[in-house]
């Protein structure tokens, strides 16, 4: 057994047995090993941050948790049915995505859950790079294996977008919007952006990754100076530190809860879901894409969730990828 899954297990107990002290032998029979091996995995535990308590003839017993993505921490109390079965954590990584990736490329089961304390290369989307502090945000990349045709693969970028505009909205009270296709604002400032990776044949999906960033506790002066589209945290927002543990568990909760909706009703529901969340109806927008500009009212999504956009001229236009910025 290897030292993070034997202090996975540790405090998968403590958490059993909330309050209560717990023998240095029963720790040692349910885990099947020697109880030095405990005590040195109890002062990692404590090297992170953990308050734990050890009193001759009780035990050891938990007093205190750091905000830290462990996944005995993730998965304690979470209450989800395909995503989260496992979490995979990185102190630092380039990437969750690239990491979710290799996972999945090795077998991982759908729902494989990859969550980082910081990233050295994140990514956004068209290229960018996507700032990623330590010990303040939440990088998570989401593994799945849904059983449609891989053009319908745009679909679960809407599913995670709604997902993570929910968890605001639920975490915060605060009203977030969706900026077609993926990114979540507070304010009309970036506070989450989304990039999902493909794995596909002709005719099927080997894997989808769900990446997610999402600005929880970043401070304005860590925010680079040249960003393309003005950006927040929600701790800015709401004038206090936000509970990485509990938004993730929340943000895994609607995701698995959003994701048990498409594979029993389809997009449909979905599409509704992320509508709540966009306010760009009406609204004159330029879309950016890439090689060209587009100028126009946006008209709706059709039911596919390409944007309609109505021309200066009146011709109506559909959209499948490209960078909106209101007028």
């Amino acid at each position: 057994m290897n030292q993070q899954n034997t202090g996975e297990q540790i405090l998968h107990l403590f958490h059993g047995h909330a309050g209560e002290y717990l023998s240095g032998e029963l720790i040692s029979r349910e885990l099947g090993v020697s109880r030095t091996a405990i005590w040195k995995r109890i002062e990692q535990l404590r090297g992170l941050g953990y308050r734990i308590e050890a009193v001759p003839s009780r035990g050891y017993r938990l007093t205190a948790s750091p905000d830290i993505l462990l996944p005995g921490e993730l998965k304690a109390g979470l209450d989800t049915t395909v995503i989260g079965r496992e979490v995979v954590y990185f102190p630092a990584t380039d990437s969750t995505n690239n990491r979710a990736n290799e996972l999945a490329k090795g077998g991982a089961p759908e729902g494989t859950v990859v969550v980082a304390d910081c990233q050295i290369a994140g990514k956004g989307r068209l290229g960018r790079r996507w700032e990623s502090p330590p010990g303040v945000n939440l990088y998570l990349s989401v593994i799945l294996r849904p059983a449609i045709p891989p053009y319908h693969a745009a679909q679960l970028t809407f599913l995670s977008a709604a997902a993570v505009a929910r968890s605001v909205a639920d975490h915060t009270g605060l009203a977030p919007t969706v900026k077609w296709p993926n990114d979540v604002l507070l304010g009309g400032r970036k506070v989450a952006g989304l990039l999902n990776e493909l794995d596909a044949e002709t005719e099927r999906i080997n894997y989808l990754v769900l990446g997610i960033g999402v600005n929880l506790n970043m401070r304005a002066e860590q925010f680079p100076a040249d960003l393309r589209y003005p950006a927040t945290a929600l701790a800015i927002e709401i004038g206090k530190p936000v509970e990485r543990l509990a938004f993730t568990r929340r943000l895994l909760e609607n995701l698995d809860r959003l994701y048990g909706v498409y594979r029993a009703e389809g997009f449909a529901p979905v599409m509704e879901a992320w509508k709540q969340y966009f306010d760009l109806v009406g609204r004159s927008v330029e879309v950016d894409c890439q090689e060209y500009r587009l100028r126009g009212e946006v008209v709706g999504l059709d039911e596919d969730g390409a944007l309609l956009l109505r021309s200066p001229e009146g011709t109506e236009q559909r959209v499948l990828s490209g960078d909106v910025r209101p007028l």
